[in-house]
């Protein structure tokens, strides 16, 4: 099942609350897309991580394919830290592809974003979750680490239909699971981290996101992400239910 993990038992105000704190920099405009300060917000927010939790991450069958590598050899000549700074957003595309193996070797940067473009696609049932939560006006981010790349899952898969790209770590500079992406996130949203349900594959960026007050789910499958958020109150409204 869903690990559902929160640091002390609470409960979340059944409609909404103000919002109390102003938000700061420009990824907090895309933060409160769909809300004014003067408005009222439905808690709690909701943080979702995209690979491997909404969207099948292609690193680890289809870029190794790419490459004509198995994954071990891969991991062994790729430049330790270039795709972690692509992340972070400290270098741009060119640079990646000059240091992405450690030799300098160079290889067919386009081709790779096709290949990963091909790969990429919805968990199964996860966009009937994302759905059935905004259409119950739940104010759905995405929290995840991602270079500017995320822009070619957008074009493919649309996520902003339901969710903003709120706190991709190429745009705030700071990557799960470090405490200073975590206070980022809920320093824009002017939310107490207990108002925020976050949704990852990986327990390391759970368990950072539980040690400064947020409520954590590890993802399993869409259908018991369902069933956890249904736990905590948060109703998702199904496509069968929508009229």
């Amino acid at each position: 099942m869903v690990s559902l993990i929160r640091p002390a038992p609470f409960f979340f105000p059944p409609l909404y609350k103000r919002t109390s704190r102003p938000c700061i920099a420009m990824a907090a405009s895309s933060a409160a897309t769909h809300l004014s300060q003067s408005q009222q917000r439905r808690l709690p927010v909701l943080l979702f991580d995209v690979m491997d939790t909404i969207v099948r991450d292609p690193f680890y069958h289809h870029i190794p394919a790419f490459f004509q590598m198995p994954m071990k050899e891969l991991l062994e000549t790729k430049h330790p830290t270039a795709w972690v700074e692509f992340e972070e957003g400290l270098i741009d595309e060119n640079e990646l592809a000059k240091k992405f193996f450690k030799d300098g070797r160079s290889f067919d940067l386009e081709g790779l974003k096709e290949c990963m473009v091909r790969a990429y696609s919805y968990i199964d049932g996860i966009e009937d979750v994302l759905l059935g939560l905004k259409e119950n006006n739940y104010e759905i981010h995405a929290f995840t680490n991602y270079p500017v790349w995320y822009m070619l899952i957008e074009e493919k898969l649309k996520l902003s239909k339901y969710l903003s790209w709120s706190f991709c770590s190429c745009r705030i500079g700071k990557r799960k699971p470090s405490p200073d992406s975590y206070n980022e996130v809920v320093n824009q949203l002017g939310v107490e981290p207990s108002n925020c349900v976050f949704v990852d594959d990986r327990m390391t960026n759970i368990e950072a996101a539980i040690n400064i007050g947020m409520v954590g789910l590890q993802f399993k499958n869409a259908e018991l992400l369902k069933e956890d958020l249904s736990s905590l109150g948060i109703e998702v409204k199904m496509p069968l239910d929508i009229s």
